[in-house]
């Protein structure tokens, strides 16, 4: 089906096969000669082509069954030439429209770049419920659950078709090692909050389409598949039936469908085996981005180092200076303990080996130090009552000078930040680390922003302003302006007063 792709004139045969199915696009299903000719230019064939090259590549396409030829018997010839040019007429056959929309859809794959999309799976969860009300309804029309059947599909195919995509191109990127450190670490830092954005509520999604399915199927989904193939007014063509093999498409589909999000036989859903892949490859993400900051903070490698290393020994003049290279790389020098003696080196003549003459201890300390151990007096041990007793006091200074900051800094329930006035330094640094904390946290589905202290003795909760006003905190140091946040600081056993008047 696809030999016209590795010929000698592999993109003469491209482009009018390309001809043929933009022409088939415009409704125009049958090309004669000329039409072919001139159908080259719109699809990107500038260079000239004799009547002979165009002849013979349409014969070829015939020969590999793309292309079929008949006679236009409708037509009026004023010319003998007139007939030769016009009596033939060409056309793709079903071959030839499977070739093209194959070479279309691999460019496509190759062009396409898969993703991960939370709103393909709403889109699912909310075409299930439309169909389960769509048939809980007795004046339902038949055409709308079909198209709404149809976009369910569309849907899940994406769904399929995406993840595969994005997948791959994971993989490929755990494996990839790009010598642009700077921006590859980048795209797997994109990557990694991309998978960790699509994880989130997963779980809830899952089990909302689960519900979803479970709803449909107690009203039949033979029932939904005949409302659906009434709808989808299937025209009759050909002796055989189409509706038999639509309702073969859709049972197949739906069995897809439950594939993912409910199977039968309590397997493992396919949607809980991306959730897995996408966590490892989180971890796996990180953890490259950890081996790549290290290589980065550090001027050179291991393997940089044993490279450079073995330049020098092949550039080594002589075997003495490839050994001294070998100890200054190594440290093998001399055995620093070959002066110590033995206690009695009388008992030992000076010509025997020193692998059969006793052994001598060695101090640990030389390893260390370079120095033997020297008996000495004992060291005094210092007395640290005092400086314990400092720390003491320090401790406490510091938590009370804290406990004042996180009592001035609590509010009596939500406010505006302009509604603080002054504040002294330890205060206005206080009330900036709580607001960088909550401006680093998600909104909840109410729009407010929840952070906490390290300790989780004083929680901020912060709403964006919904008008553009501005803030001026005054400290000592000068005037702080910025958005005029809602906030309500509350420290542990706290309550706003909005919380105790409900």
């Amino acid at each position: 089906m696809f030999v016209f792709t590795t010929t000698e004139r592999a993109d003469l045969h491209t482009a009018a096969l390309y001809a043929f199915g933009e022409a088939n696009e415009r409704l125009e299903t049958a090309l004669t000669f000329d039409d072919v000719h001139a159908r080259l230019r719109s699809v990107g064939w500038f260079e000239p082509v004799s009547d002979e090259e165009l002849d013979a590549t349409l014969s070829r396409l015939r020969q590999w069954g793309l292309v079929d030829v008949v006679q236009n018997h409708a037509a009026h010839y004023t010319t003998a030439e007139d007939y030769e040019r016009k009596n033939l007429q060409y056309l793709l056959t079903k071959r030839g429209e499977a070739a093209y929309e194959g070479v279309q859809h691999a460019l496509s794959v190759l062009a396409s770049s898969g993703a991960l999309q939370t709103a393909v799976l709403d889109a699912i969860a909310e075409r299930l419920g439309e169909l389960h009300s769509l048939m809980s309804s007795e004046v339902a029309s038949n055409r709308r659950i079909y198209t709404t059947l149809m976009e369910l599909e569309g849907h899940l195919d994406a769904l399929r078709t995406n993840t595969k995509q994005f997948n791959s191109e994971l993989q490929r990127l755990l494996r990839a090692d790009q010598p642009d450190l700077a921006t590859f670490q980048e795209v797997k830092r994109a990557t990694v909050g991309y998978l960790q954005e699509f994880v989130t509520n997963l779980d809830q999604r899952r089990h909302t389409i689960q519900e979803a399915v479970g709803l449909v199927e107690e009203l039949g989904v033979d029932a939904l598949h005949r409302h659906a193939v009434a709808g989808a007014e299937l025209p009759k063509l050909s002796t055989s039936d189409p509706e038999a093999e639509w309702l073969r498409h859709r049972a197949a589909k739906w069995a897809g469908l439950r594939g993912w999000f409910r199977p039968v036989d309590d397997a493992v859903p396919r949607v809980d085996e991306l959730q897995d892949i996408a966590r490892r490859a989180i971890v796996q993400l990180l953890r490259a981005l950890d081996r790549m900051s290290d290589v980065r903070r550090r001027s050179t490698s291991a393997a940089a180092d044993f490279r450079a290393l073995a330049r020098w020994f092949a550039a080594s003049g002589s075997e003495d200076e490839a050994h001294r290279l070998f100890n200054a790389a190594f440290g093998m020098w001399p055995a620093r303990h070959a002066h110590l003696a033995h206690d009695d080196g009388e008992l030992i003549s000076s010509g025997e080996s020193w692998a059969q003459a006793p052994p001598v201890p060695v101090s640990p300390l030389l390893r260390s130090s370079g120095r033997t151990e020297r008996v000495a007096r004992t060291g005094k041990v210092r007395d640290v009552e005092e400086v314990r007793r400092l720390r003491r006091e320090q401790a406490r200074q510091q938590r009370a000078e804290l406990e004042v900051a996180w009592r001035q800094l609590a509010t009596p329930g939500p406010i505006r930040l302009s509604g603080i006035g002054e504040l002294d330094r330890d205060s206005f640094h206080r009330l900036l680390e709580l607001i960088g904390r909550a401006l680093t946290a998600r909104e909840d589905g109410s729009g407010v922003r929840r952070a906490m202290t390290s300790d989780g003795r004083v929680e901020i909760l912060l709403r964006s302003p919904h008008d553009a006003a501005t803030a001026a905190v005054r400290t000592p140091h000068g005037v702080f302006n910025g958005p005029d946040f809602v906030i309500d600081i509350r420290t542990t056993g706290s309550r706003s007063r909005a919380e105790e008047a409900q």
